[in-house]
């Protein structure tokens, strides 16, 4: 036999919605700053700019420090942000070269 999905009842959905709006409703809002607008403003420049000089660049590295400037700017509004010397260091990747690994290989 086949498994019958249960179905809701009207009564149900709007109970649902009613507690969800309500949940919503009593959640603080966050409250943003002049000075954090202002540093947030110059990130995403900071961002868009180093995006836009290293679409040309090559290199195995590239690639994945645009994608981690572009993940950046889709998450601008969660609450957990990264400290200035991680934002440089984000915005420099695209353009410096990772270190050469060391081979020990002593063949000549």
């Amino acid at each position: 036999m086949a498994i019958r999905a249960k179905l809701t009842t009207i009564e149900e959905i709007e109970a649902r919605r009613s507690s969800t709006a309500s949940t919503k409703a009593e959640k603080p809002k966050r409250e943003i700053s002049e000075q954090e607008k202002a540093v947030r403003k110059e990130r995403v420049a900071k961002a868009k700019d180093a995006l836009a000089r290293s679409a040309g660049t090559k290199g195995d590295h590239v690639a994945p420090a645009r994608a981690a400037l572009k993940t950046y700017l889709q998450r601008l509004n969660e609450p957990k942000q990264p400290d200035d010397a991680q934002f440089e260091a984000l915005i420099a990747a695209p353009f410096t070269a990772p270190p050469k690994k060391k081979m020990n290989d002593r063949r000549f």
